[in-house]
């Protein structure tokens, strides 16, 4: 007899756990069955930005897998289909079709069923902040969460003719959208919250990525709070207010963040930490519950560098996590051991980058530190196209354990981090770093690259605080 896999969710985790499973176990040892309350399967939203912006042309080359690529690997997907609920005293949850719920005037009861499960996988992703606000679901309103999202805030830059954009918020998706717009050839206000946009660098900088981006063009106006989203006659948005003042605005997109979407899982009693992720264990099997996964934006994971949970929605971890879950869910064996904080973006030229610790982080986990700041080249100077960059290393006082780094620059500086993220992984000092064995041509780095110029520094920081 076959056992029945249910899967809530049909983007990057859930469906990379159901393939993988797929491939260890056939249908005749595995039923597959996956909900997806969308219209998109197995997409990149990571892309939406730069499909928003004209970088990518089709909204289809977002699209890894199609639901109909799915279901000819023996897995039952059914989109537009939402689940409500987790029964898991019972092992089964009840789902909605949205397409016919209350289609024909009645409640809707009779779009709800019941599926049974011997294994359920979790994978609801994350919801962005919107904050409670007057005029927040006003026309001309938009987050940048999944390709519905993105398509309709294409069709209404298409049917706009203003070009006036106000982006709230400015981290990751916010400066993507900043230039998405301007990509777009809007003029671009962003309020934000902080005092320097990218709270996910340290302040000095972020204040690199807040003057580059003010040298851009974009109307940067910090330390703001939103109050309310102001609008027309017509109903449609027209102004962004603060307490300080309005900003106008044809189009206004929401760049706030997200938090796991783990209604579902707290109704049902399942644990979750304090960044409202479910936890796991390294078999991303859900804590307490031996038939129950779960992966993606909707969990906590472990921080190699601090030790604690913490919440990053991002597509490789969602990836990673689905490869983990298919394998153990089809009979095999794989874990996740947790992850450095690593994380690139850019704003028209600027890359940012970082990974592992910023300060706070570090004195919140009880760490003392030091901290260098380095400004180099990305190819030796007296190549064409160098460009600057800065790079800041944080090292842990007493043993020179490297904490974590940031990057700010232009072309040739973000993937520079990925040999920070390697040597925050093996636990390596900024001593051994110094002694990185990396390439070098002139059009590819100085005789030393930037990261290890930053370690000799800090090194010689770390001895000199004894």
């Amino acid at each position: 007899m076959s056992e029945r896999l249910v899967i809530i969710g049909g983007d990057a985790a859930g469906m990379s756990a159901a393939s993988q499973a797929r491939r260890l176990k056939g249908p005749d040892e595995l039923e597959i069955v996956a909900f997806e309350r969308g219209h998109f399967t197995s997409y990149s939203a990571c892309g939406i930005p730069y499909w928003v912006g004209g970088d990518v042309d089709e909204r289809d080359e977002l699209i890894a897998r199609s639901p109909e690529e799915h279901r000819e690997r023996d897995i039952d997907l059914r989109m537009r289909t939402e689940v409500v609920r987790i029964d898991v005293d019972e092992q089964r949850v009840l789902a909605r079709d949205l397409d016919s719920n209350g289609s024909d005037g009645s409640d809707g009861s009779d779009a709800e069923y019941w599926t049974s499960y011997d294994k359920l996988v979790i994978a609801t992703g994350a919801r962005p902040v919107r904050p409670p606000l007057a005029g927040i679901d006003a026309p001309g309103v938009h987050g940048v969460q999944t390709l519905d999202d993105g398509q309709s805030l294409l069709d209404t830059l298409r049917r706009t003719e203003g070009r006036r954009a106000v982006v709230v918020g400015a981290g990751y998706i916010g400066v993507e959208m900043a230039e998405a717009m301007m990509n777009r050839g809007y003029e671009v206000t962003v309020v934000n919250r902080g005092a320097q946009p990218m709270s996910t660098l340290d302040a000095d900088m972020g204040r690199l990525v807040g003057e580059a981006m003010a040298g851009m063009g974009i109307r940067m106006v910090n330390e703001a709070e939103v109050t309310k989203i102001l609008t027309g006659e017509d109903g449609r948005v027209r102004a962004v207010a603060t307490e300080d003042g309005e900003y106008p605005a044809d189009v206004v997109i929401l760049g706030i963040g997200v938090r796991p979407e783990t209604g579902l899982a707290r109704e049902a009693g399942l644990p979750v930490g304090t960044h409202g992720g479910l936890l796991t264990d390294r078999a991303m099997r859900v804590r307490g519950h031996d038939t129950i996964w779960a992966g993606g934006d909707c969990v906590e994971v472990l921080d190699l560098v601090s030790g604690s949970e913490r919440h990053i929605a991002l597509g490789t971890h969602a990836n990673k996590h689905g490869q983990v879950i298919g394998s153990n869910v089809g009979g095999g064996y794989a874990t996740f051991p947790g992850v450095v904080g690593t994380a690139v973006s850019k704003v028209c030229e600027l890359e940012i980058a970082r990974t592992g610790l910023r300060e706070k982080d570090a004195k919140a986990a009880g760490l003392q530190y030091v901290t260098t700041t380095i400004e180099s080249t990305s190819r030796a100077g007296y190549y064409p196209g160098a460009a600057l960059m800065t790079v800041k290393m944080i090292a842990e006082r007493r043993t020179g354990r490297l904490l974590g780094v940031q990057i700010v620059g232009r072309e040739g500086a973000a993937k520079r981090v990925d040999i920070a993220a390697v040597a925050l992984t093996a636990g390596m000092t900024v001593d051994q770093m110094v002694s990185l064995d990396l390439g070098y041509a002139p059009p590819f780095s100085p005789v030393w690259d930037p990261v290890l110029v930053a370690a000799r520094k800090t090194v010689t920081a770390v001895r000199k605080a004894g």
